[in-house]
């Protein structure tokens, strides 16, 4: 049974002009982006599979590629980018939602900025948030990518950019693609060492932030910054 032979209250683009976005399920939104079935089940039900395949978790859908997508029977590539492109999509606002919200008073803010940015890659990111004397973000800069155990970080180019742009605060942060949100041995003689730099400089180490795709960690907010 094709979605043309629903009731009309049933079709996901009907239910969506009718009753809102927000009242339409993740596999109903799913069915409009995908735009179309197979010969043996609606877009409604292919998307049920989609989501089954990362057990429902939206975050999940959002780290795979096309290849991924691909491996599921009924989506071929013109699907599998429209996927992403949605889920990019959702991001970026996310992203510019965070940027309005430009002032940095605590960890969770820092978070927002990051979180979006590092929180579905599967590789280790290291950034820096440079800031001006009220805490508000002047840039933000990736230092370094590596893999998914670790990457390397120059404390020489993190300083070179806040006096660059006359920052006289900073947020570092990285992502552990694993989820475990424990800094290792490296993560605090790392932060050491820059905060001690930093402080040559009249630059003010603010806190060191360690993201997976739910949750963060801060150097700050435990005191062992």
């Amino acid at each position: 049974m094709n979605l043309k032979s629903w009731a009309e209250a049933d079709r996901p683009r009907e239910r969506l002009l009718s009753h809102g976005s927000q009242a339409l399920s993740d596999a109903e939104l799913l069915a409009i982006i995908i735009g179309s079935g197979n010969r043996d089940e609606t877009a409604v039900d292919l998307s049920k599979r989609i989501l089954a395949s990362v057990s429902n978790n939206l975050n999940e859908l959002g780290k795979l590629d096309q290849h991924a997508l691909m491996r599921t029977k009924g989506i071929g590539e013109a699907k599998a980018l429209s996927i992403m492109a949605a889920l990019e999509l959702g991001r970026r606002r996310k992203e510019t939602e965070s940027i309005s919200r430009d002032q940095i008073t605590q960890s969770r803010d820092a978070f927002d900025v990051f979180g979006i940015l590092l929180a579905d890659l599967s590789h280790e990111e290291f950034w820096v948030l440079l800031l001006n004397r009220s805490n508000k973000i002047i840039e933000k800069k990736r230092i370094s990518q590596g893999g998914i155990a670790g990457t390397v970080t120059d404390v020489r180019l993190i300083l070179k950019c806040a006096i660059d742009r006359l920052a006289t605060g900073i947020i570092l942060c990285h992502n552990h693609p694993s989820g475990n949100l424990k800094p290792s041995e490296q993560d605090f003689a790392i932060t050491k060492k820059i905060r001690e730099a930093a402080s040559l400089l009249d630059i003010k180490l603010l806190d060191h932030i360690i993201v997976s795709d739910r949750s963060y960690y801060s150097f700050a907010d435990e005191g062992v910054l």
